[in-house]
């Protein structure tokens, strides 16, 4: 398993000011309510970034962003968890319906494929898929700062998972996006890869 080394953990604290300042111009003004979530997949099993849930979640998201707006502010999948802020409209902090309308998405569009031995016989009554993990994690980001340590977090996850080597090398993560946008410099916790991502 890879740890983040004191390397790693110096430039994370060296460009935590230039971050500070970067993420003023990224971001608007707190206008609506910004979480950060976890969600983890049923008994964590490795499951989250297969093919067909990355498809399911990705429709599921543009489906009810169009009925219940928000906005993704950064987010990183992970085999058996996920982490991601989103910001929502101004006075709305309804994101456990739209967590809701997600994970039953995913769990139709996934129906029978990942049932197998888990699926006990009150969750096969409750027709429950075992894809997630009854509820979820939320935190209310304060602040600005709160906001850069937040994203900081979720980046470098990967890494810390063991999943890859530098945040540049992990596909399932909107770093791409942070780096295209000049908020984190292109070799930040280690070299570039030309990796396209999906959450863009």
């Amino acid at each position: 398993m890879t740890y983040i080394t004191a390397r790693h953990a110096r430039i994370v604290r060296a460009l935590a000011l230039i971050y500070d300042r970067a993420m003023s111009r990224y971001r608007r003004a707190l206008t609506g309510s910004t979480f950060f979530f976890t969600l983890v997949a049923y008994r964590r099993r490795p499951i989250l970034c297969d093919d067909v849930i990355l498809r399911a979640l990705r429709g599921a998201i543009l489906a009810v962003r169009s009925r219940r707006p928000f906005t993704i502010d950064a987010w990183v999948q992970l085999p058996d968890h996920l982490h991601c802020i989103w910001t929502l409209p101004q006075d709305d902090t309804n994101f456990s319906r739209r967590w809701s309308e997600i994970k039953h998405h995913v769990s139709y569009a996934c129906h029978g494929m990942y049932d197998g031995p888990a699926l006990s016989q009150r969750m096969k009554r409750s027709r429950l898929a075992t894809i997630w993990q009854p509820r979820f994690w939320e935190h209310r980001i304060r602040d600005e700062r709160d906001l850069s340590q937040h994203v900081d977090y979720i980046h470098i996850n990967p890494v810390r998972h063991g999943h890859a080597q530098h945040a540049s090398l992990w596909p399932y993560s909107s770093f791409a996006r942070y780096v295209r946008n000049g908020i984190y410099p292109a070799d930040w916790c280690g070299p570039v890869d030309e990796t396209g991502l999906c959450w863009e």
